[in-house]
């Protein structure tokens, strides 16, 4: 295992995945691959899969007090609508999911070297480092749901997701795509 695959998980599709993320985890059962446009009155980021096929959307509106975004899947089909908490202490999004399910993802502030995010409602937790640009989802009972990288560098925000329990695939990208706005807002907030 070389330096690069101990630093950055991130790989392109078609690409297998790093030796770091199936040492620790196995191999994933799917995986999934993200593209976010350049900046317009709508951020929109494409999902797609292993061969390229587009899985999913998420579409949102730049100028906005609260962030909303709406993720659906290929066809157009409603998945997943979030928003920011626009006064919290945490960075906070409310996630309404279009199967009703409802969580909100929370950072803990007392974290310094990892980032720890609390899917309260799930039980989950998003566990990672933005510096490292990776990122694990376990569940309540602590097991892998998904390990999720970001490419260091690149024009457009690119992610890669392996997912370990696709049955909660909309909800990992629902967290995904919530992901990148607050890891997004951070970078804003530095500037």
């Amino acid at each position: 295992m070389g330096l690069f695959d101990k630093l950055f998980n991130y790989r392109d599709a078609g690409e297998k995945p790093s030796a770091n993320t199936t040492e620790n985890f196995g191999e994933p059962v799917r995986s999934l691959f993200t593209s976010t446009g350049a900046l317009s009155l709508k951020q929109n980021t494409e999902i797609t899969d292993d061969q390229g096929r587009l899985a999913y959307k998420a579409s949102s509106k730049v100028v906005t007090l609260k962030d909303e975004t709406d993720v659906t899947d290929a066809n157009g089909k409603p998945v997943a609508h979030f928003a920011s908490k626009v006064i919290s202490l945490h960075e906070r999004h409310i996630v309404d999911m279009a199967d009703g399910t409802h969580f909100e993802l929370s950072n803990e502030l007392r974290h310094i070297v990892k980032d720890v995010t609390n899917i309260e409602g799930l039980g989950w937790q998003l566990r990672g480092n933005i510096i490292g640009l990776d990122f694990q989802l376990y569940d309540a009972k602590g097991a892998i749901i998904a390990v999720i990288s970001q490419k260091a560098v690149s024009i457009k925000d690119k992610y890669c997701i392996d997912i370990y329990q696709p049955q909660y695939e909309p909800i990992v990208v629902t967290i995904l795509v919530a992901l990148q706005h607050m890891v997004r807002d951070r970078e804003y907030a530095g500037a």
